[in-house]
């Protein structure tokens, strides 16, 4: 049963390491990180990572180790934080699942993460089905499982970000914003791909697996952060079962 889940962005910029001069301008997005990832593990060892990546739909088991080289420095994570992480690298493992690995190991615990990975565009039908199936499947009952789903808002809030600005980034992620406050997975499943494509938004299709998994339980929700540094915006959330 999935117990809780931890809802974060996928800027490469969490990681203090590649940070650089921005560290500062994106501390209470990586503090809010952080804190989500320790809840999530506090309450499961075992995790499920959704993310949106171009290759499409795959899993990726826990033994994946992969680095963030490809955005300027070799910071190495695992999928499983007692694995070694000298261990050969994957140069391509998704951004999603790099910045899963970086927040289990933030929590300084055990964390074994399967990644399931979906394409960006997927539709949303099929989005709410996989997370419907990932809630179902079968486990002991004390094997608790925490969600953990990494994707981005709107990239289209001011005229330097990377999609420039497009004034309906403001609303489409104060809607994000308060369905992931509320724990509205209604609200979640009725995103419009095709806007959200519009905007950059890299987060849509994972939100929806999320609208999926968590549709029909009591939860508990907390919005830790809503930014949009960089014009970019981050969504850092956590939900637990009741």
């Amino acid at each position: 049963m999935i117990s809780a889940v931890a809802v974060l962005p996928q800027p490469p910029l969490l990681v203090p390491e590649l940070a650089g001069a921005a560290a500062a301008e994106t501390a209470d997005v990586r503090d809010a990180v952080r804190d989500a990832a320790a809840g999530l593990a506090a309450r499961a060892s075992r995790w499920i990572a959704v993310g949106a990546d171009a290759g499409g739909r795959r899993t990726v088991a826990p033994g994946a180790v992969g680095t963030f080289v490809g955005f300027g420095v070799d910071v190495r994570v695992a999928l499983d934080t007692s694995a070694r992480v000298e261990a050969t690298a994957d140069r391509d493992l998704p951004l999603p699942l790099l910045v899963a690995g970086w927040a289990a190991a933030s929590t300084g615990t055990a964390v074994a993460i399967r990644g399931e990975l979906v394409a960006p565009d997927l539709p949303t039908a099929d989005c709410l089905a996989l997370g419907r199936a990932l809630a179902a499947e079968p486990a002991a009952a004390d094997d608790a499982v925490g969600l953990l789903v990494v994707g981005d808002g709107a990239a289209t809030h001011t005229e330097k970000a990377p999609g420039h600005l497009d004034p309906r980034a403001a609303p489409f992620d104060a809607t994000v914003a308060a369905a992931l406050a509320t724990a509205d997975t209604d609200a979640l499943a009725a995103l419009d791909p095709g806007l959200a494509d519009q905007l950059w938004v890299a987060g849509r299709a994972p939100w929806q697996v999320l609208a999926g998994a968590a549709a029909g339980g009591r939860w508990d929700a907390e919005l830790l952060c809503s930014a949009a540094p960089f014009g970019v915006a981050y969504h850092v959330a956590f939900w637990t079962r009741r």
